[in-house]
This record gives structure tokens, C-alpha cells and sequence, in this order.
């Protein structure tokens, strides 16, 4: 079994810049994606990408808003 799906790692953090969503893990971790694979985030404003939610304690993100919905999973396998 994969050892991502069978430790559950979570979010601990998120932060943006003008291109870059970047998210802390719980292993120490630190992702950074790409604004521009997500175009909801992308052309949102700063006060709406502020607004998110942890899904699942930290194993996806949520942006109510933008209709946006991320996961931790995701960020680690690639697919976006």
C-alpha cells in the first residue's frame, strides 16, 4: 500500500505569492504548485484566496467562494 495514503499526510499551512501557492505539510514538507494549474485561484483576489477551509483536518483545502477544492494527495502526486 502506498505509504501516502496510509499515514494521511496533511496541510499544516498554506501561503501565496503573485504565482505560487505554497503548502506546509505535517513531515516537514513544503509544497509549491503553481497558481496557473488552478485558474479559479489564480484570478481570484487575495481576500478570496484568504478564505479557505482545511478539509478532512488538513488533508485537502477548500475555498467555498471560488468553488475550489484541493487535495494534499493531489499536491504530491502531481495531478492538478
Amino acid at each position: 500500500m502506498n505509504t501516502l495514503v496510509e499515514k494521511k499526510i496533511k496541510a499544516i499551512a498554506i501561503d501565496f505569492t503573485d504565482d505560487y501557492l505554497i503548502v506546509q505539510l505535517d513531515d516537514a514538507r513544503i509544497v509549491q504548485v503553481p497558481l496557473i494549474w488552478y485558474p479559479r485561484l489564480y484570478n481570484a483576489k487575495k481576500e478570496q484566496l484568504k478564505n479557505y477551509k482545511w478539509l478532512g483536518k488538513g488533508i485537502g483545502i477548500e475555498w467555498p467562494e471560488l468553488d475550489e477544492h484541493l487535495s494534499v494527495h493531489g499536491f504530491l502526486s502531481g495531478s492538478h
